[in-house]
């Protein structure tokens, strides 16, 4: 009896066992999307019965997204814009008439591409003085962490940072005479790279900072004010001596100032005056013939230009020169001169 009774109920109609699985990808896979491009969330069950109601839910309360009607195991949901909003968590749910069978939280991530960073010097500012320490703070406004950092003086990489939580990274660097000039950084997060403005840093101030060889450097600024001051300074005193000099040949060089005749005149002892100047030699040995010596006596003279005009233009024989080592010799043409009745 028990066969027959098997036989008979297999060969009643069986309804047909519902969807028992559901689940839910993304198109990129993985759940990572670019800030600005499409997703798409697949849902699937592992059998088609006839139409079956798809439903999309975002967060883990439920937002009501979308809902699909077809018999079909899959049915897709799309998002044309992501933003860095909509990352989220997101499922599905499917329904054959029974009740709607959820599928498992996916979550979905929004990359967003790093923005231009901004570089600022720490307190510094862009003035600073050799031998400080320098810190130099790079930071993208917009950008998925992680986000790596480096940091340029004019084409030379100085060194890198990171920031795994995004935000901005800082590098610090002692400040030698090398580092004048420009400076910049770079921002990546793997969407592409972005460079900041270029940034001038000046150098101020005196300061002395030992080098790897010992020697010590001095401020651009103070150098170049040396060189502006002792240049013209040093011209200077180089005239001055070159002048000095050219005088001193001039003084000394007897062609350019010949000595000046002094003439000086002769008298006698009869020339009356309070006080008769002394004789710088006297000869009394009386020659024969119609010379006779006289006494000569040095009485300084200062003529007129006048005077010693009619001086240079008469002969030698007109006149006499008188110094402290000539004799006289004067023309006697009126009467002869004895010396004892001179004296």
């Amino acid at each position: 009896m028990l066969p027959w009774l098997l036989l008979l109920i297999c060969a009643l109609p069986c309804e047909p066992a519902g969807i028992s699985d559901v689940s839910l990808k993304t198109r990129p896979p993985g759940g990572w999307v670019m800030e600005g491009d499409k997703l798409v969330l697949i849902c699937s069950v592992d059998r088609v019965t006839g139409n079956i109601t798809y439903f999309w839910y975002r967060g883990a309360l439920g937002f009501h997204l979308e809902t699909k009607t077809q018999p079909a195991l899959t049915a897709e949901f799309e998002i044309s814009d992501m933003k860095q909003s909509d990352a989220d968590q997101y499922y599905c749910a499917a329904n054959d008439g029974h009740d709607p069978i959820p599928s498992e939280l996916v979550s979905v991530h929004v990359r967003v591409p790093v923005s231009r960073p901004v570089l600022t010097f720490g307190d510094s500012g862009t003035q600073a003085v050799l031998g400080d320490l320098v810190e130099l703070h790079c930071k993208a406004p917009r950008g998925s962490p992680p986000i790596f950092y480096q940091f340029y003086h004019e084409s030379i990489i100085l060194g890198n940072s990171s920031a795994p939580s995004g935000g901005g990274a800082s590098f610090n660097f002692s400040l030698t005479a090398e580092h004048s000039g420009n400076f910049s950084c770079e921002a990546s997060n793997g969407q592409g790279a972005q460079r900041s403005e270029v940034v001038a840093l000046n150098l101020t101030g005196l300061s002395l900072v030992p080098t790897e060889n010992g020697i010590s450097h001095l401020s651009l600024g103070l150098t170049g004010w040396l060189l502006g001051c002792l240049g013209p300074i040093t011209m200077a005193l180089i005239f001055c001596y070159w002048l000095k000099r050219k005088i001193g040949r001039q003084s000394e060089d007897p062609l350019r100032n010949p000595p000046q005749t002094v003439l000086q005149g002769s008298t006698y002892p009869q020339t009356p005056g309070p006080r008769q100047p002394e004789p710088l030699y006297e000869n009394v040995n009386v020659v024969s013939g119609d010379e006779v010596y006289s006494l000569v006596y040095h009485t300084p003279q200062v003529l007129e230009p006048a005077a010693a005009q009619h001086v240079r233009t008469h002969g030698a024989s007109e006149s006499f020169q008188v110094s402290s080592g000539l004799y006289s010799k004067p023309r006697i043409d009126i009467a002869y001169m004895d010396y004892e009745e001179a004296m």
